[in-house]
């Protein structure tokens, strides 16, 4: 086998197995994460104070979380992004320190169109990071003081 073609079978045979590395689905973990912000949003605002960027988590390409602070954050809707899963850094506008729906917009990039913001949303912070810890817990039950599993 030439050596161009075993590289290719080794890094074909790594990505298989990364993909078995996670019990749940890509888009199934998504769509758990969009519901949990959507539970964890309140009713739509006009406006929120901007002084810096904490953190930020995509949820789609038409919505994203942005924290302000460690415990404050907001859910954006916007009018579709190009890309906004895969950028790097995102950027927001703002005028006098606040950001307004359909005025304002976030920026991905040099070579995409800023993304319109049409609805923002505050999230209770609090209840999201139980729903995550919930979500985090498992089931377990005692094993049988029988046979071990192998020998069965």
């Amino acid at each position: 086998m030439s050596k161009p073609l075993l590289i290719v079978a080794g890094a074909l045979m790594l990505g298989l197995s990364c993909v078995g590395c996670s019990s749940v689905p890509y888009a199934q973990r998504m769509s758990e994460r969009q519901a949990a912000y959507a539970a964890a949003a309140g009713a739509p605002v006009r406006s929120f104070r901007f002084f810096s960027l904490y953190s930020w988590e995509p949820l789609s390409d038409t919505e994203l979380a942005v924290y302000t602070q460690p415990n404050k954050a907001w859910l954006l809707d916007l009018g579709g992004c190009q890309e906004l899963c895969f950028v790097n850094s995102i950027g927001l506008t703002s005028n006098l320190d606040q950001v307004m729906v359909g005025f304002d917009k976030v920026l991905t990039g040099r070579h995409n169109f800023p993304c319109t913001i049409t609805q923002i949303r505050p999230i209770d912070v609090k209840s999201l990071k139980l729903a995550q810890q919930q979500q985090r817990q498992i089931e377990s039950a005692a094993r049988n003081a029988g046979k071990p599993a192998a020998a069965q």
